[in-house]
């Protein structure tokens, strides 16, 4: 099982060199992968792509670019482009997105997002594997005047979602490669998640689907300290419904409830259910929350654990 970080410098002076020598530092530490979150500021693929070059073998992925405000000629681009980058370390994960910011950011009404993912993995998917496509949808169309190829991008880049809904899970599960579940615990990806998801592949004839756990944790011996800091951060989180829903089947009433805070030996044993749930990858965020003492000692552990 792969054990890897989300790297966030977004408070440097300068982030691109700041995520390069953080990722340096995740490789030496025995982590295999880093992931970078999207929001309105560093564009993912692109820093995803600096850093692969810069930290050859560790394997690179964006969690995740909502496909409101996008279009699969542009994502495909993207994708493909830090797929030539890195080699073949690349994997593309996409969103629903949240009312809130596709509305108040982009002015773009937040309607029919299950159809939208649905038409926007079928065009992608034509698109990083072929170069081309011919896709008129209801939403979406997606047309190759021209190649869209990127040589050296191979045939495919992985395709994951941040799915957790009923819904998302089945669309993810016939048309994705695996999904990216956050701030699900272990009962929420065994009881609900990794079911409904791998029942959908099944029936659509595809492979099993990864199941990359996005899980918010520290190493510290201030566990109730840095849980309320959590509480804190992680907060906004409680008022989108699909997380809200996440956090009340993973048996929690906070967002803080569902993150893995404490020393190494409960810290490693939450990444063991994690593993036993259904999780093939494991993946940190919110280590910088303790500072960066607990951040290196966080990041030793998991190092530990994905050798």
């Amino acid at each position: 099982m792969t054990v890897g970080v989300a790297l966030n410098a977004a408070d440097a002076d300068n982030q691109i060199d700041a995520t390069v020598d953080l990722a340096r530092e995740a490789w030496a530490a025995g982590l295999r992968s880093a992931w970078f979150g999207q929001t309105f500021g560093a564009d993912s693929p692109q820093l995803a792509a600096i850093v692969g070059r810069e930290v050859p073998g560790l394997q690179v992925g964006t969690s995740a670019i909502p496909v409101f405000g996008r279009h699969p000629l542009l994502v495909s681009s993207q994708a493909q482009t830090a797929q030539a980058a890195t080699h073949g370390r690349y994997h593309l994960g996409l969103a629903l997105g949240t009312k809130l910011l596709t509305e108040a950011g982009f002015g773009i009404p937040f309607e029919r997002p299950v159809a939208r993912l649905r038409e926007f993995l079928t065009a992608l998917r034509q698109l990083t594997e072929t170069g081309t496509a011919d896709f008129h949808g209801e939403l979406l169309t997606a047309a190759t005047p021209m190649s869209a190829r990127v040589p050296g991008a191979g045939s495919g880049v992985p395709l994951l979602v941040a799915a957790m809904g009923p819904q998302a899970l089945k669309a993810s599960g016939e048309l994705a490669d695996g999904i990216l579940p956050y701030l699900a615990g272990p009962r929420a990806l065994a009881e609900h998640i990794v079911p409904a998801v791998t029942a959908a592949a099944e029936a659509a004839g595809r492979p099993a689907p990864r199941v990359v756990a996005l899980v918010h944790g520290v190493v510290t011996d201030d566990a109730d300290a840095v849980r309320e800091t959590a509480a804190e951060q992680l907060a906004f989180y409680e008022r989108i419904p699909s997380y809200a829903r996440v956090i009340g089947l993973s048996g929690a009433t906070r967002a803080a409830d569902v993150a893995v805070i404490g020393d190494e030996k409960a810290v490693a044993a939450e990444v063991r259910r994690y593993r036993d749930a259904g999780a093939t990858e494991v993946v940190f965020s919110g280590t910088e929350i303790a500072g960066e003492a607990a951040r290196r000692r966080t990041w030793a552990l998991l190092g530990e654990l994905a050798g």
